[in-house]
């Protein structure tokens, strides 16, 4: 097979599989970052967006993703949800195809067609993939892709720099690269000289101290708000390692067997751990031994590519793994969009030396039970509701579906429902704020100052009396024409300094 002919293949079943997200709409964080945002609306927004947060200045200010905001306003000059999602399965094409260039480079062609195929088809794909947002994950990984290719397959300092760059300018996590190419380099791929080494070093030092300045200086005047998975609130720094260990489990699953997929891993589907003996922690446990030792067999037995693969999961896992520091979630199907690119590399790897029959057989099974289940999984991003009525049904235990139901019920001005629904959260998990904000400004609706007071009394338990909370609920009750609950909470503002 030709690698034209090749890479083709993979793109195709990458997009054949996706094609039911074109019929897709706006779904959960597209609506403010992208339909309600006015600087995708814009042409200017494509330049301006390298100068203003990821997260519109009205809710925070968060994050600093800009070649993912200018994407969405070239976008937008179309503006049909079709469009937005149709360039997302291009983007998960192109980086299919990166995934089968990379592993071509040291593998060959047979390699680099299973390892394309199966990245085409991971099921873990579909949250990056068939929500608009997710694409700075694909933007990132494909970056960081060609950052580590054009390191160690063409020892390139300028090339791999730049697009680490742009890794960088979609999406935090393209930070792995330098990793990555470390541990290509222990491997012995594309191992430079030692002044090409620190020619590399300077180039990674220099980027990361541009990006420091830049990021801090369009967020620091920012309004903050805490950026903690619910599970760790009030957990001490032990008790979220063991947590994190344990959550290990759930990575192997949906790396591996990813059958059961789901929306939301939060309270109380997955809930803190406390204690090494506790079993969630010794499975996850179990999950890191089993890793390591295949990664020290395949290191043993001279299988350099299935190690690297192997390696790439662990180093492009580091930053979303609550290890070195605690993020927004505790498991994310769409953070694994990246790790899960070294098992395609390693299966790859590992699966080209079978017999021509066994691994037709092999690959075209899982091909097809991973591109079925892809498929089927697609619709479930088809809007909001679709997206939330999942959770419900998928994660019973989870105080997530409940919350964001909340909101639903106050977007139609059913508050009685928007009570009930956050009493039903708050039995679950009682120290999520936006749920209080949400259930004050439902309570204000009805005439209830009494229970909105106590509610609002919770979430500065929670925030440290965060004035961001009370300005966004005050705009969103704005925007539904409900003027008296959003001087009441802007009149709560007033009573204290903004942290």
């Amino acid at each position: 097979m030709t690698p034209r002919r090749l890479y083709f293949v993979v793109a195709a079943c990458a997009v054949v599989v996706y094609l039911g997200a074109l019929w897709n709409r706006w779904a959960l964080d597209d609506i403010p970052i992208i339909y309600y945002n006015p600087l995708v609306h814009t042409p200017s927004g494509i330049w301006r967006a390298f100068g203003l947060p990821y997260w519109p200045l009205e809710l925070g200010g968060q994050l600093y993703r800009p070649l993912a905001i200018a994407s969405y306003a070239v976008d937008w000059t179309v503006g049909h949800a079709g469009w937005f999602h149709g360039m997302n399965v291009l983007w998960h094409a192109g980086v299919s195809v990166a995934v089968a260039g990379l592993v071509r480079r040291w593998s060959g062609d047979r390699a680099a067609l299973v390892a394309g195929l199966l990245f085409a088809v991971h099921p873990v794909h579909v949250e990056a993939v068939a929500n608009i947002v997710g694409r700075a994950e694909l933007m990132a990984a494909l970056f960081a892709l060609l950052a580590v290719y054009a390191a160690l397959g063409r020892d390139s300092v300028g090339w791999s720099a730049a697009a680490l760059v742009a890794g960088l300018l979609s999406k935090e996590n393209a930070a792995v690269v330098p990793g990555l190419v470390v541990w290509g380099w222990m491997l012995g791929f594309g191992r430079p000289s030692r002044r090409r080494m620190l020619a590399y070093a300077a180039s990674w030092v220099a980027v990361a101290a541009a990006y420091a300045v830049t990021r801090h200086t369009i967020l620091h005047p920012l309004a903050r708000i805490e950026n903690i998975a619910p599970v760790f609130v009030w957990a001490s720094p032990w008790q979220i390692r063991l947590t994190a260990v344990a959550a290990f489990a759930d990575v192997a699953r949906l790396l591996v067997f990813p059958l059961t997929l789901r929306v939301d891993y939060s309270p109380a589907e997955r809930t803190l751990v406390t204690s090494p003996l506790d079993p969630r922690f010794v499975l996850g446990l179990l999950c890191v031994a089993a890793w390591g030792g295949l990664l020290a067999l395949a290191w043993r037995r001279g299988r350099r590519v299935e190690a690297f693969g192997l390696g790439w999961i662990a180093v492009a896992l580091l930053p979303v793994a609550n290890l070195v520091f605690p993020v927004g979630i505790l498991v994310a199907e769409r953070t694994l969009y990246l790790p899960s690119a070294g098992l395609a590399v390693a299966v790859g790897a590992w699966l080209k030396d079978l017999a021509p029959d066994r691994l037709r057989v092999a690959v075209a099974a899982l091909v097809v039970a991973g591109g079925l289940r892809t498929a089927l999984r697609v619709p479930i991003w088809r809007d909001a509701s679709s997206v939330i009525m999942s959770e419900l049904e998928d994660s019973p235990r989870s105080y997530d579906g409940p919350a964001r139901m909340v909101g639903v019920y106050l977007s139609r001005g059913q508050n009685e429902k928007a009570i009930d629904a956050f009493r039903a959260s708050t039995a679950i998990y009682d120290r999520f704020p936006w749920v209080y904000v949400w259930g004050a400004d439902a309570a204000f609706g009805l005439g209830r100052p009494a229970l909105a007071d106590s509610m609002l009394g919770r979430l500065e338990e929670l925030c440290n009396r965060c004035a961001y909370y009370y300005r966004y609920e005050a705009s969103g009750a704005l925007a539904r024409g409900d003027t008296a609950t959003a001087d009441s909470l802007l009149a709560r503002v007033r009573k204290f300094r903004e942290p």
